[in-house]
């Protein structure tokens, strides 16, 4: 009679056989875990949640990207993934790059401009200065798990469009704890969910443009400025006086004319979102 012995899968070897699927996890785990628990003394109570609560709630978010990023770069690609990380956050890239940085606030402006004159004076922009500071730490910490580990191994599997695509899909709904208190109308009231499909409609398009970048230079520290610039141009220029009800509109509008930046880029670049001339 032979004796067999039955291993259980570690966690380590669940990981490494999973890495995509372990990163979502971990990382909405950590991120809505979080948001979780300052939400939960108003939940409790039966309360509205306060808006400092809701605007706090991002940095601790954060962490879920960039600490899973970080963490499962170890587990899965080692000592030599790490160093690889740690270089493509340091990686420069040719200076031509730094004009796809202002792809966000010339596309904001184009709407917000558009939509003054044509549709309501509500619209014109903004000018919180401050608010570009908003998008580093987004952009620095966010970007070491987006675009550092996961876009490689999604990229890989289903090809640059199609992962940035549904990366961008799944960053989108990442943001949902927090949904009600981004944009200038908060809390969005029963525009909630017209708000959050305008919201990831937008930024889906730009995490593709992410990626196009990254693609191209293998930079991720290009990726960490792209999304700084999406982001801090965004509470920048964002219009101060629109209801719930027009915020979802140009939101809409705006991600309108993202896709339209993408179409562009598909056209001359194709699927793979590499120039002709390779990566630069």
């Amino acid at each position: 009679m032979t004796a067999y012995t039955v291993q259980m899968p570690t966690s380590e070897s669940l990981v490494r056989r999973h890495p995509v699927l372990s990163f979502f996890a971990l990382t909405f785990s950590i991120s809505w875990a979080a948001a979780l628990c300052l939400a939960m003394p108003s939940l409790l109570r039966g309360e509205a949640i306060p808006k400092f609560t809701g605007l706090t709630m991002f940095p601790l978010m954060i962490l879920g990207p960039s600490v899973t990023g970080l963490l499962l770069t170890r587990v899965v690609d080692g000592r030599r993934g790490q160093r690889e990380l740690f270089s493509a956050m340091g990686r420069g890239f040719a200076a031509r790059w730094y004009a796809a940085l202002l792809i966000p606030p010339a596309a904001i402006l184009t709407v917000l401009f558009t939509m003054e004159a044509v549709v309501s004076p509500v619209y014109r922009p903004n000018v919180f200065a401050a608010g570009i500071l908003f998008g580093v730490p987004a952009g620095l910490l966010e970007e070491i798990g987006w675009m550092g580990y996961a876009f490689p191994k999604m990229s890989a599997k289903w090809g640059a469009l199609a992962a940035s695509v549904l990366l961008g899909l799944l960053w989108g709904l990442w943001h949902v704890p927090a949904m009600d208190f981004l944009g200038t109308s908060t809390p969005h009231g029963s525009y909630w969910l017209a708000y959050s499909l305008a919201f990831t409609a937008a930024m889906t398009p730009m995490r593709v443009v992410i990626a196009w970048m990254f693609v191209n230079t293998r930079s991720v520290l290009l990726a960490q400025l792209m999304h700084a610039s999406s982001t801090g141009f965004l509470v920048m220029l964002s219009p101060a006086g629109v209801t719930a009800g027009q915020e979802v509109l140009w939101y809409f509008v705006y991600a309108g004319l993202l896709w339209l930046v993408v179409g562009g880029i598909v056209l001359r670049s194709g699927t793979g979102l590499m120039r002709e001339n390779g990566a630069v």
